[in-house]
C-alpha cells in the first residue's frame, strides 16, 4: 500500500507522518510505502528544525527530506491519502477529485481503523457517512513552542498506531 500524507508547507506534519510510517514499516517488515506533499509547500526545504528533532525522538529520520507541492499526479499515485486537517482533505479533492473514496484526515483514518478493524477506504467511506469523526485536525506547530511540536509529533505517532496494528496483523 502506498500512503501519501498532506499538510500545508510539507516541512512539519506530513514529513513527520511520512518518515514515521517509513520507519515503522521498515521495523515491522511491512509492504507500506509512503511520501508526502504540501498544499502550499515550502518547495525544496528540509524538515523544519524543531519538527526534525521531534521526528528523531519518535524514531524517524529526517535526512534527505525535500518538501514538494501537491499535484494531481502525486495525489493520484497513492492508494490512501491522509491529510492533517479537513481543509487539506478538501484541497486534495480540489486537485484530484477522483480521490474522494481514498482521502481522509489522519485522525479519521485512525478512528475508522479502530472501529472497523480494516484498512479499507470503501468501508471507511461508509463509516464516515454513518458515524463521522468530530476531531479531524492536527494543529500546525509552525511558530509555536517546543511543547506544541512535541504534542503534534505525539498525535501523529498515536494516530499511526491503529493503522500499523492492522497492517501488522495481515
Amino acid at each position: 500500500m502506498h500512503v501519501l500524507y498532506v499538510c500545508t508547507g510539507n516541512i512539519c506534519r506530513s514529513p513527520t507522518a511520512e518518515r514515521l510510517t517509513a520507519a515503522f514499516a521498515r521495523d515491522l517488515k511491512l509492504d507500506v510505502t509512503t511520501d508526502s506533499a504540501g498544499t502550499r509547500a515550502v518547495i525544496g526545504h528540509g524538515v523544519q528544525a524543531e519538527a526534525a528533532r521531534v521526528l528523531e525522538s519518535l524514531g524517524g529520520d529526517p535526512t534527505g527530506f525535500v518538501a514538494r507541492r501537491l499535484t494531481p499526479t502525486i495525489a493520484s499515485g497513492a492508494d490512501l491519502v491522509l491529510t492533517m486537517t479537513s481543509r487539506h482533505r478538501d484541497e486534495v479533492l480540489t486537485v484530484a477529485p477522483r480521490n474522494l473514496r481514498r482521502t481522509f484526515t489522519l485522525l479519521e483514518a485512525a478512528e475508522f481503523a479502530r472501529r472497523t478493524g480494516v484498512i479499507d477506504p470503501a468501508a471507511w467511506v461508509s463509516e464516515r457517512a454513518a458515524n463521522p469523526v468530530t476531531q479531524l485536525d492536527i494543529m500546525d506547530p509552525i511558530g509555536q513552542s517546543t511543547d506544541v511540536y512535541e504534542r503534534v509529533g505525539d498525535a501523529i505517532s498515536e494516530a499511526l498506531g491503529p493503522l500499523f496494528e492492522i497492517w501488522a496483523a495481515r
